[in-house]
């Protein structure tokens, strides 16, 4: 079985409602599955660290998380029309990925949730895009042959699956942003699959 790393932050749980819809699409897809992971919190306290393990949830990412799945699904929440910290953190810390090569040539899209309709949304999936780019993967989006994408009045573009969490910080996915999510994770699988898997 290929797996597919599904990689978030979640600060309030609506990134983390998206990842496991995404989650469902890739094992929608025969021969996938889905290995979830996600980032420590940064704080601005030089001296406080994470622990090893995460108090619940899925566990941290390791460098062989990158190095064994066939694609990737990254998920931050908006901070200022940007990824969180914790995630630009890590992704910063990926340049013996890219000195090896580790993530060129494979698969990856990327799904995000703001507060707002309006919250910079397209703009954070756009700035979680470019370091990917520099890495040599391959960019899914979400065509609109989805006709989800049609009928959202909420989270949905075609940069990526989004959320709207509302001023609570959370709301429930509404059904086109469910479809969405799962359309995303089922072409995020189909293509991995069809580049050729690990390599």
């Amino acid at each position: 079985m290929q797996e597919i790393l599904v990689l978030y932050y979640s600060h309030r749980g609506s990134v983390r409602a998206l990842a496991e819809q995404i989650v469902r699409g890739i094992h929608q897809v025969p021969g996938v599955a889905a290995r979830v992971r996600t980032v420590p919190k940064v704080s601005a306290v030089c001296e406080a660290v994470e622990a090893d393990i995460p108090a619940d949830g899925p566990p941290y990412v390791e460098a062989r998380d990158l190095e064994e799945c066939i694609g990737l699904a990254l998920g931050s929440p908006t901070r200022f029309g940007n990824m969180a910290a914790p995630v630009k953190y890590f992704v910063d810390g990926l340049a013996g990925a890219w000195v090896n090569g580790t993530l060129a040539g494979k698969p990856a899209c990327v799904f995000s949730s703001s507060a707002s309709q309006h919250g910079g949304q397209e703009s954070t999936l756009l700035s979680m895009m470019l370091p990917l780019m520099h890495h040599g993967m391959v960019l899914v989006g979400l065509p609109y042959t989805e006709p989800a994408l049609n009928a959202t009045r909420s989270g949905g573009t075609p940069y990526g699956v989004t959320h709207v969490a509302g001023a609570d910080g959370f709301s429930q996915l509404s059904e086109e942003e469910i479809v969405l999510a799962q359309a995303q994770g089922r072409r995020l699988a189909e293509i991995a699959l069809k580049l050729g898997g690990a390599r």
